[in-house]
């Protein structure tokens, strides 16, 4: 392990920084004299716009610009967002409509932008877009998560997008014919909003050289590089795109967002910088959400209760169009992990995604690994309960082997190692399974209800596998390490130094990790899908050691001797020469070697990992209210090899916390009008302290083959394991009552009215 890191839980180095106020982000360094954004944003769900007179608003006060559908091509925009379009499951592409910057002739979902107005301060420009004279024909809306309703957009007959499929329906279905056993589920993941500490935001300058400065709060610069300039018309070397310090992205920022292209172009149309910053209402509003679609989940079985077909029919809520990845969230990449553990073969899915006046739908968290886990884990545990067997052992029965790897999954993913079993073995123990009896007569003696819910998830890691790093030898001592991923708050300053601290032996506080800035980074793939740690200390891996070649070299030639490297010194043999590598930079840069202080070098991982884990929580409902808390919580996760412990266990809390939210308090509600119900924090329940149990951790790595440091990620592996741990408990506890469904969010008055109408039900029968 002392090849790969240390794995020593050293503490966050950027946390001093943000804890003293000291952050920068997006609206803390937009440029002295910027001008100001507003976005005049629909109040109705589905309209045609019969008017939309911006006159007044152009006349006001302080008012720079304001802009229309009609005014972006004129000062030099492509008027329409690109989205990623699948492939149906007949061949042809999905429906992909046009999806405007700025409103065009009709608005589809509450929030959409309508009209972008530039003033010299904020108040301004919110007075001049109450100027702006609206008005508007209403069309009939359509929310319900199902085909058909209003027709939303021409290009999607029965609002359909795609219809998916992954495996052969037909053979799936003949082996289910065969099945001693058939379960069936339905499975309601609900929507929820994003809602990062820090909302969205940005700003945009053109310099003198005709090139443009889009500054947003993001996860990677290089997608939203090729975006806008496709969308300005300009050679992308007329673009720089920047990255500050980010207050959590989650999926949410990874994605370009009309307000980016509109400042930008509309910095070049006045000749000044544009600032905009999302306010909290406005985001709920604008953002994408997460999540939002309902699966009907049927597993078979044979006599001996080993799972020999499963299939998965889906309905995904897209929102009122396409949005950057909307499409292939819940087809291409819930697919992945479809059978998730389980040694079967026979496995289908069908997806149909569809267009609703809502906003639209994108990553969250995990980005459809979370949400076919959760299927195909709530399945799992209510087929254990109709079989009447238990859940830890059906799931043995039906795990891979640990000596079947590496194994190729009936959706096409190469598991390249794993071992399930050794992992919830682990985990039974940390969680005290069997000590669960005394503790649930313990609830019951003060009046409360008590269950307990297993999930064993898997996910891949995603994203481009190529990663680069760059190692620079300052004059001053110090050492840059340029990075191709970007920090939301999971401590890459830290981790990316503590890495090259040991491969080389610099101390990690004179190492600085340069992200974020498309000028001084040459390429790189951004953060999202868990994949940074790993592939960016890959890149570093490759960086450092043709820096220990080409420095070995160049100590042969000064000294004489044959040169070995041990992580902290070379030594040169029949010397008493040990210089550390600083020592080594400085010697040659004495010598004029300039070339062997800048060493930069691009590496490709050889196959995604599959991090892998066992999520055990207990729930007390107390029936007299409905109340349901998360009681005690453990997880025991296979991560491979572990760089910073403390760092992967944040990620891990941090993730079952937002999991937990969705389970007890998180839903995004539109009423059948299309307004957001939901959209303040008096109305969207975010978990709060209190809602949270102490979360235990532990790590039991099985060490991944397809990189050479044997790691896999982490960020998102707490949420996917998260919802079923939740969700199983609630029905364990629910179960002996005669609940045989419920969906989240388990809110008190939802879990008051089953218990109550289960007790109904049994007074019902006794009579």
């Amino acid at each position: 392990m002392d090849k790969f890191g240390k794995s020593q839980p050293v503490k966050r180095r950027e946390d001093t920084r943000f804890l003293t106020g000291r952050g920068r982000y997006v609206d803390d360094i937009a440029p002295e004299g910027s001008a100001v954004a507003y976005i005049l944003r629909s109040p109705v769900a589905h309209a045609e716009i019969t008017e939309l007179d911006v006159s007044d608003a152009r006349d006001a006060e302080g008012v720079l610009a304001v802009l229309t559908f009609d005014d972006l091509a004129q000062i030099g925009l492509h008027p329409y967002q690109k989205g990623e379009v699948i492939t149906n499951a007949d061949g042809t592409p999905a429906a992909d409509p046009k999806r405007p910057i700025l409103a065009e002739g009709r608005v589809r979902y509450v929030g959409e932008p309508i009209a972008c107005v530039i003033a010299e301060t904020l108040a301004q420009a919110k007075d001049a877009a109450e100027l702006i004279a609206f008005d508007f024909d209403d069309l009939p809306v359509h929310v319900g998560l199902e085909t058909g309703g209003p027709q939303i957009h021409d290009e999607a007959p029965e609002n359909i997008a795609y219809d998916y499929e992954k495996g052969d329906g037909a053979s799936v279905a003949a082996v289910m014919a065969t099945a001693a056993h058939r379960v069936t589920v339905p499975v309601m993941d609900n929507r929820v909003l994003i809602v990062p500490m820090e909302p969205r935001g940005a700003f945009a300058e053109w310099g003198d050289d005709g090139r443009v400065h889009l500054c947003f709060g993001g996860q990677g610069v290089w997608g939203m590089k090729d975006d806008l300039a496709d969308n300005l018309g300009i050679d992308r070397e007329r673009v720089r795109i920047t990255n500050p310090d980010v207050g959590g992205g989650f999926g949410l920022k990874g994605m370009p967002f009309p307000e980016y292209f509109m400042i930008a172009a509309a910095s070049k149309h006045i000749a000044r910088p544009v600032r905009w910053m999302s306010e909290r209402t406005e985001g709920m509003l604008s953002d994408h959400a997460g999540r939002d679609l309902i699966s009907t989940c049927e597993l078979g079985f044979d006599a001996d209760h080993k799972l020999i077909a499963y299939s998965v029919d889906t309905i995904s809520n897209l929102g009122a169009y396409n949005s950057h990845y909307g499409q292939p969230i819940q087809s291409e990449l819930f697919e992945k992990v479809l059978m998730g553990t389980y040694d079967c073969q026979a496995a289908f899915l069908r997806v149909r995604g569809i267009y609703t006046n809502t906003s639209l739908v994108d990553a969250y968290r995990g980005a459809g690994r979370p949400e076919a886990i959760f299927a195909l884990e709530r399945a799992m545990d209510q087929a254990a309960r109709e079989l009447g067997v238990d859940p830890v052992t059906l799931r043995r029965k039906n795990f891979i082997a640990a000596d079947a790897f590496p194994y190729r999954t009936a959706t096409g993913e190469l598991y390249d190692v794993g071992d399930f079993n050794k992992v919830m073995d682990r985990g039974l123990a940390e969680a005290d399974w069997d000590g669960f009896a005394a503790r649930k007569a313990a609830s019951e003696a003060a009046g409360k209800l008590r269950g307990r819910g297993l999930c064993y998830y898997i996910e891949s890691i995603l994203g481009d596998p190529d990663e680069w790093a760059h190692v620079e030898f300052r004059d001053d001592g110090g050492v840059n390490l340029y990075v191709g991923t970007q920090s939301n708050g999971q401590g890459h300053e830290t981790v990316y130094a503590q890495f090259l601290a040991d491969q080389t032996g610099i101390p990690a506080a004179l190492i600085d990790v340069i992200q974020g800035d498309s000028d001084r980074i040459p390429s790189g793939g951004g953060t999202g899908g868990s994949r940074s740690v790993t592939t960016q200390n890959n890149a570093t891996l490759k960086t450092v050691g043709t820096l220990v070649t080409d420095m070995s070299a160049f100590l042969k030639a000064e000294f004489g001797g044959e040169v070995t490297f041990d992580d902290e010194r070379f030594r040169v043999e029949g010397t008493n020469e040990t210089p550390t590598m600083l020592e080594a930079a400085a010697l040659a840069r004495d010598k004029g070697r300039d070339d062997l202080l800048s060493v930069r070098e691009q590496a490709e991982i050889e196959g995604r990992s599959y991090p892998n884990g066992c999520h055990i929580a207990e729930v007390e409902i107390d029936p007299e209210t409905g109340e349901t808390k998360v009681v005690k919580y453990s997880v025991v996760d296979d991560f491979g090899n572990l760089i910073n412990p403390m760092l992967a266990e944040g990620q891990v809390h941090g993730g079952v916390a937002q999991g937990i939210g969705q389970a007890l308090t998180e839903m995004c509600v539109y009423d059948d009008e299309g307004q957001l119900v939901t959209a303040s924090f008096m109305d969207y329940a975010m978990p709060r302290a209190d809602d949270m149990p102490f979360v235990k951790f532990v790590s039991e790595p099985v060490p991944s083959t397809h990189n050479v440091m044997g790691m896999k990620g982490c960020g998102e592996a707490g949420t996917v394991g998260a919802l079923a741990a939740v969700a199983n408990a609630v029905a364990d506890t629910l179960w002996p009552l005669g609940v045989r469904r419920i969906d989240m969010p388990f809110t008190p008055q939802k879990v008051w009215r089953a218990v109550n109408g289960a007790k109904e039900s049994e007074q019902f029968a006794a009579q």
